[in-house]
């Protein structure tokens, strides 16, 4: 999740308030405090909560809430005259785009710095590390408007980011470190999307980097912002950083976008500030919250948390929601924030009303037995997250989604494969169907602890919808090899009670051919071990040799 770091004197200007007082209240904005240091603070804040990834937007929340300045913001619109023409060339490639000018600017170094952190947790999160959404700013003053967004040939050059010598973009994408990063994201594309101004200079190559030329300094007073990417998102992107910078002094203003339909112009402004309204309950707030609130103290508990609420007929209100608060979908999310303004400090705990006699579950009984032989083998237990990535589960791991075979070593249909709906970063896009890659992982963040590291984790995997619980372990040092994993899993399947299992070849390709085998029980494959392969080991940045194993129980 991201960690923000707060300077306590831009804090203290931001939002009048001592910051004494703001190490107090911070926390119960749902806000977890890293660490506190003599000039700063690191905060870690849900990823959901884009408006709070910068110390404006920090400041802003905390002036609602420790009623500085509570209820919704309004911000005013003014026109700039600007506008943003969109050619048909560019919708096959990056067809959403929207913009704004934020003008009257006095910018420090850690209001810019600031400025790029906030564009940056913006491409992580809503932006999906920049595929789905990716942000520019650009100095105003050094470009001449309308400008045009457009798709052009590779071979077209300019003078990136960082850079003092023009590069085409595909030399860009080559060559350029933000290039080599995001280049997968244009992967296929017979051309790439620009925006110029009226006088052919570049501004950016979305989503890729923007030219050197438009780079914001502390002598920038008026930005030109502009969002593009694959779905309506970039609203909420545009949202977040104009009214950010509207937290600075900045006057915001809009641009007109005059997009291609046929034959027909279609026109519409950015950044709409607007905002919307939702219904809710006080019957349902009450009831979820499990205390006895009137509307009046809802609508208090709306006003600290930056809404604005009216009572609209018996026992229901109108709630308005900003225009960044990308995190409110549902009626329920405006209730968890009265019940964040209300104070959770405030909310007293109770016991259930029924008193039940528990008993450990079988599962659990099971995992018992499992960690007491492999803590015996001399293993140590590690938990993982069981969201994971396709990349972590099938690319590093050189898995490929196979033609369903029941005798082939984990053979996946892609059906098997719970994805996850809208995940919040690309490390976390489906539920794991192996463990092992996870503590590969967890031996790559522990490449500085002295050898040899043996470590293992029993628990679910995720299946066609199904929980199925494994074992998986790994051992790394210098003499790790395959009578080692071979004798640790012998002692495994001894004392689960599996002597009777088979021990045959494998086709897995995460281990190495000769030193792999799967495990069989009933002609049905219940588990594969061996040396990992040497492809797998640099995947995850690994020095040594690995042997593992993985079996269900």
């Amino acid at each position: 999740m991201p960690v923000i770091r707060l300077f306590y004197d831009d804090l203290e200007k931001l939002t009048g308030v001592s910051i004494e007082k703001i190490k107090e209240r911070l926390p119960l904005m749902c806000a977890d405090v890293e660490r506190i240091e003599a000039e700063y603070m690191d905060v870690e804040f849900f990823p959901n909560r884009p408006d709070l990834f910068s110390v404006e937007g920090v400041s802003r929340a905390l002036k609602q809430f420790l009623d500085v300045e509570p209820g919704l913001v309004t911000y005013e619109v003014e026109k700039s005259g600007i506008e943003m023409v969109v050619e048909a060339s560019v919708l096959e490639v990056r067809p959403y785009i929207v913009s704004g000018v934020v003008k009257n600017l006095r910018l420090n170094s850690s209001a810019i710095e600031s400025l790029m952190l906030l564009q940056e947790y913006l491409h992580r999160g809503i932006g999906r590390n920049r595929e789905k959404v990716s942000v520019g700013v650009h100095d105003l003053a050094k470009v001449k408007p309308p400008f045009r967004y457009l798709a052009v040939d590779p071979g077209f050059s300019f003078v990136p980011l960082d850079y003092e010598e023009e590069m085409s973009m595909e030399g860009i994408l080559e060559k350029h470190p933000k290039g080599m990063a995001f280049r997968y994201i244009l992967e296929g594309k017979a051309k790439y999307p620009l925006i110029l101004d009226s006088e052919g200079n570049v501004l950016s190559f979305p989503p890729i980097i923007n030219a050197e030329r438009t780079r914001v300094t502390e002598s920038t007073e008026d930005i030109l912002i502009e969002v593009t990417g694959l779905n309506e998102n970039v609203s909420f992107a545009l949202n977040v950083i104009a009214c950010a910078l509207a937290e600075r002094g900045g006057l915001i203003q809009s641009v007109v976008l005059r997009s291609p339909d046929d034959r027909k112009g279609v026109e519409k402004e950015t950044p709409c500030l607007e905002p919307e309204t939702m219904e809710i309950s006080v019957k349902e707030v009450n009831s979820l919250i499990g205390i006895e609130l009137s509307a009046e103290e809802c609508k208090k508990c709306c006003a600290r948390m930056g809404l604005g609420a009216e009572a609209k007929r018996e026992g229901t209100m109108a709630v308005k929601i900003p225009a960044y608060r990308y995190d409110i979908l549902h009626p329920w999310d405006i209730i968890e924030d009265i019940a964040i303004g209300y104070g959770y400090d405030r909310i007293k705990p109770e016991l259930p009303g029924t008193m039940v006699i528990g008993e450990v579950h079988p599962i659990e009984e099971k995992k018992r037995t499992v960690r007491e032989i492999m803590t015996g083998l001399g293993y140590f237990e590690v938990l993982t997250f069981t969201l994971t990535s396709e990349r972590k589960q099938f690319e590093l791991m050189r898995q490929t989604l196979r033609k369903f075979d029941q005798n082939a070593s984990r053979s996946l249909r892609k059906s098997d494969i719970v994805k996850v709906a809208s995940p919040i970063s690309t490390e976390h896009t489906m539920l794991r169907c192996s463990i092992l890659p996870n503590l590969l992982e967890i031996l790559s963040l522990n490449k500085h602890r002295d050898l040899p590291q043996r470590i293992f984790e029993v628990g679910p995997v995720v299946l066609n919808f199904k929980e199925k619980y494994r074992l998986a372990a790994v051992s790394t040092h210098a003499n790790a090899n395959f009578a080692e994993v071979k004798s640790a899993v012998d002692a495994v399947l001894k004392e689960l009670g599996l002597e009777d299992a088979e021990i045959v070849d494998s086709e897995d390709g995460a281990f190495l051919a000769g030193r792999r085998a799967d495990i069989k029980k009933e002609n049905k494959n219940i588990g594969v071990f061996g040396e990992l392969h040497p492809e797998v080991i640099l995947n995850f940045a690994l020095s040594y040799p690995v042997v593992g194993f993985e079996v269900d129980i």
